[in-house]
């Protein structure tokens, strides 16, 4: 492991936890190595912190109980919510305290944890949604939807996430533009606050912890249940991908296309995401596997080779028996008279399914080659529409080419400031339109360091050239770091933290705020 902040022995801290909560939880609570072990550690593989035990509950009532533990107790411990560990900073971590194995309540009998529902408007319009725990995942979530012909209608790109994960941080993807991230497609959600209280909360109902736990990084509460917006599925999608050796025309075209975003526009696409191919393996990556086809690598590659970086924009629309003979004709109409390479434009036709589960495969072939529990130092930010040129010039053609060591994908695409709610927690740029920046770098472990110093570079950019980015899935070391990154929203954060968790005893992985004794 990369670091261990394991610096005090917490044997006596461990033992105290384990005695006194032992009589109200009984076996479901663990402290034997294994647990330990897998408690402290997340998909990032950089930090680790041991807790004093691990919670495996069977209800919700086991998380309740636990969080009133700690607040009661001389001295508080912290209590973190662990998904699927998919964290890249020990985010899910606590040091000697509880870890909370959310996984584990996808286990209740006679439940399955997704419940599909339809119900009448007030204007006698049907409305769909599902009632999830905050332990599913979403890739469940659409299998589960799709049996009653339904679906969420935005996601992330990896499927094998939870849903409490996802709408702690926002939830983005390719559906953004249009939809807006997972928590803008959120009605009402159960909580457990950080005093232990079981909460249902909506826009009209505990308004003031709905919107503060929605990207609230796991400040304010344990989200046991959402009810997530659902629309009738498409069945297969039409995905074309084009390539660029002119980032100001890339952008371009992806800023025209995102700006056809009404739900119900039919010349709207349905997905749009950039990425850049850089001089570093076949054109082709794990997150979506043999898209190009084989005779046309060769090609990609020597442009590749010529301009340093081709990018790569990425659109895709849904379709069904009722629009499979007209699909075509609107796809070629929307991408009429973008300025891509000509000759390099590439089309697949595939089920829903098979489109948004697209990072599966290639995440088994890694696991079959060890290559998937390695090193992931991330950096993934938003960057103002207004700068995106400069951090072309100054990141892409500089930083990266230069230092020549990026290996993963890097992601780079727009959103609409307007399919997100100011009210909630997460935190985006200013402008109207802002770009997502994603590099998702696997290395081995003696090669983490040269991309986090990387890392430290891109930021250290962006500042002396004032451009005013964003973290997503941030990791701040300082609570200044914290304040500007929340900018406006710090007051309201601190107000939501000290009404919510006043012992400041949640998810402390995140280290915006100290545990209150």
């Amino acid at each position: 492991m990369a670091e261990n902040s394991s610096l005090f022995p917490t044997y006596l801290i461990a033992l105290f936890i384990m005695s006194r909560l032992i009589s109200t939880i009984g076996y479901r609570l663990r402290d034997d190595p294994e647990a330990i072990r897998l408690a402290s550690t997340d998909y990032g593989h950089i930090h680790s912190e041991n807790p004093a035990a691990v919670l495996y509950p069977s209800s919700i009532h086991d998380i309740s109980s636990l969080i009133k533990f700690a607040n009661n107790v001389s001295v508080p411990f912290g209590v973190a919510a662990k998904g699927q560990g998919h964290s890249t900073r020990g985010q899910a971590m606590v040091h000697n305290g509880v870890v909370v194995e959310m996984s584990s309540l996808r286990n209740r009998h006679g439940s399955s944890g997704i419940e599909v529902v339809s119900t009448t408007s007030k204007d006698d319009v049907t409305v769909y949604y599902a009632e999830v725990g905050g332990e599913q995942l979403w890739v469940d979530v659409l299998h589960a939807t799709l049996e009653h012909g339904l679906s969420p209608v935005t996601w992330t790109d990896y499927l094998y996430l939870t849903v409490g994960g996802t709408l702690s941080n926002a939830g983005i993807g390719g559906q953004t533009f249009r939809f807006g991230p997972q928590i803008s497609n959120v009605y009402e959600m159960d909580v457990v606050t950080g005093e232990g209280d079981f909460v249902t909360c909506s826009p009209n109902n505990n308004a003031e912890l709905f919107y503060g736990v929605l990207g609230g990084l796991g400040q304010f509460g344990v989200i046991s249940r959402a009810r997530i917006a659902l629309e009738p599925a498409p069945k297969r999608v039409k995905w074309v991908r084009m390539l660029y050796s002119d980032f100001s025309a890339f952008s371009r075209d992806q800023e025209r296309l995102i700006s056809i975003n009404g739900r119900q526009q039919s010349n709207a696409l349905d997905y749009l995401e950039g990425s850049l191919l850089i001089n570093q393996g076949p054109p082709d990556n794990w997150r979506t596997s043999s898209f190009f086809p084989q005779p046309s690598h060769k090609k990609i590659v020597s442009k590749v080779n010529k301009h340093g970086i081709i990018y790569c924009l990425e659109v895709v629309k849904y379709y069904d028996h009722q629009t499979e003979s007209t699909v075509d004709k609107e796809v070629q109409n929307i991408l009429n008279g973008l300025n891509y390479l000509p000759g390099f434009k590439f089309e697949n036709d595939a089920s829903y399914v098979e489109f948004l589960n697209r990072v599966r495969s290639g995440e088994l072939k890694l696991q079959s080659e060890g290559l998937w529990d390695v090193p992931h130092p991330w950096l993934n930010l938003f960057i103002p529409k207004s700068r995106i040129a400069d951090f072309d010039q100054g990141v892409f053609r500089d930083i990266v080419l230069k230092r020549n060591i990026t290996t993963g994908p890097v992601l780079v695409y727009p959103m609409n400031r307007s399919k997100w709610n100011e009210k909630m927690s997460a935190v985006v740029p200013e402008e109207d339109v802002f770009y997502t920046v994603g590099f998702l770098h696997a290395t081995g472990f003696d090669e983490w360091k040269a991309f986090d110093e990387q890392n430290k570079e891109i930021l250290e950019f962006c500042v002396k050239a004032g451009i005013d980015v964003k973290q997503y899935l941030p990791d701040h070391k300082t609570q200044q770091g914290w304040m500007k990154h929340f900018g406006s929203k710090w007051k309201t954060f601190e107000k939501r933290k000290a009404l919510f968790d006043p012992k400041r005893i949640l998810s402390p992985g995140q280290r915006i705020f100290q545990i209150q004794e």
